[in-house]
């Protein structure tokens, strides 16, 4: 049988996604790309938050129609929305065969086979580290931890997936070299706070000796990780990626505010002064370290003040790469009942404000890059053919800007190239090579 597959919400959950297409292919079944073909559907959910369960249902329902009019006989949910609400689910869409929470991943191919029939087969979803990479040639998301024991308000993350829970640093290392081996240039470790990763097996956190571990796989070239929270960033970690010139200089921290009355509310556990200690020390020590981050408008009792030092702090800090988020009631979580809930226009009014600074913003930092040289990956060529495509350490795969790198050569896909940014254009940059 035909199988194709969607994958909803972060990298973490397209990590999964990837681990149970291996799973069917390895027993025997076709993967397609395209839904009309596909006689079986797995659509992987997000749960995260409203708008990412609203694409999630209106995806689920979308997919039935093929049941209707084309080949599908089974369409099969999993992931995080499932395990939030699946005795809804089950009862609102009934067009859906099968839900699989993913609590219930320790059972995910007998599962499958109670709907299809099959024969058993031992390898299941914990029994292996197989993937089918879905993100192209030459990088690799790196999964090392699951779950998250932060226990911020406003988040729904340990009530679907639980405490955090780390892999064992040679079972990560292990896939790392297997990933090498089939290529991939670029290895992304991705956890929901990656700087903890380690606490929970070895009693502190192994951040660091694991990106000197994996940066010593040979054909490996870059290494980067994804997300820091800021209480986390010691000065170890910091020293290794100053040192390390394969580990990309590249800090996502996700900070969500810089009032310290609304990070208490959040129970995030910085502040705003050693959120701004941080920064200028990442500035001093890394030569050229890329700052992202995410904030969130709208959280219960942010007043007006509140909003205007975080705006000034925005203004003030020139992030070279920032997110806004509107807060969204989610069900279970401290933060829903919190009083002071921020009227949704207020919420749109002071997200347009921010990203609209930070629009300015990156348009300044991209053009201070006018001259300078760096390392690009090349990815793809333009349709035109008239620039290949690319990424510098700078960028993060499908968050971040592209280079565009004027073709007066031919280079190959794959390799590293030395460019010269020219231009800017909104958020890419246009090279010509050295």
């Amino acid at each position: 049988m035909k199988v194709g597959f969607i994958s909803l919400g972060c990298s973490k959950n397209l990590v999964d996604t990837e681990k149970a297409i291996a799973i069917f292919k390895d027993n025997k079944y076709e993967i397609v790309n395209r839904p009309e073909e596909a006689e079986i559907i797995v659509i992987n959910t997000c749960g995260f938050i409203e708008s990412a369960k609203e694409e999630a249902i209106n995806t689920i329902l979308e997919m039935a129609q093929y049941k209707e009019n084309g080949k599908c006989k089974y369409i099969i949910a999993m992931g995080c929305l499932v395990e939030r609400y699946k005795d809804e689910l089950e009862k609102e869409i009934p067009e859906v065969d099968l839900w699989i929470k993913y609590s219930e991943y320790h059972t995910f191919w007998k599962q499958i086979e109670s709907i299809l029939g099959e024969e058993d087969n031992k390898k299941d979803f914990y029994d292996t580290n197989d993937r089918v990479i879905t993100t192209g040639d030459f990088y690799a998301y790196l999964k090392i931890a699951d779950g998250c024991s932060n226990r911020c308000t406003y988040c729904a993350i340990p009530y679907i997936r639980g405490p955090q829970i780390s892999r064992k640093m040679e079972d990560i290392i292990q896939e790392a070299e297997e990933l090498a081996n089939e290529g991939y240039k670029e290895l992304i470790l991705i956890a929901q706070d990656t700087t903890k990763y380690g606490i929970d097996i070895y009693g502190q956190s192994r951040l660091a000796e694991l990106l000197v571990e994996i940066s010593k796989i040979e054909k490996i070239k870059w290494v980067r990780f994804l997300y820091a929270y800021p209480e986390s960033i010691d000065d170890k970690l910091i020293q290794v990626v100053k040192e390390n010139d394969k580990i990309c200089k590249y800090f996502d921290i996700p900070i969500q505010h810089i009032s310290d009355t609304v990070l208490k509310r959040m129970n995030r556990q910085s502040n705003s002064d050693s959120i701004k200690k941080l920064i200028n020390k990442l500035r001093n020590e890394i030569p050229g370290v890329i700052i992202r981050t995410t904030v969130m408008v709208g959280f219960p009792g942010e007043e007006p003040e509140d909003f205007d030092e975080l705006y000034n702090f925005v203004c003030d800090a020139k992030f070279d790469k920032l997110g806004c988020f509107s807060y969204s009631k989610e069900d279970g979580t401290p933060a829903e009942k919190l009083d002071n809930q921020v009227h949704p226009m207020t919420k749109k009014s002071r997200y347009n404000k921010i990203m609209k600074v930070q629009q300015e913003i990156s348009k300044n930092n991209l053009e201070e890059k006018i001259g300078n040289i760096f390392d690009v990956l090349v990815e793809d060529v333009s349709f035109d053919e008239k620039y290949y495509i690319g990424r510098s350490y700078m960028d993060v795969p499908e968050i971040d800007g592209l280079v565009y790198i004027k073709a007066k050569q031919k280079l190959n896909i794959g390799e590293f190239v030395k460019c010269k940014v020219v231009n800017i254009d909104d958020y890419d940059l246009i090279c010509e090579i050295v």
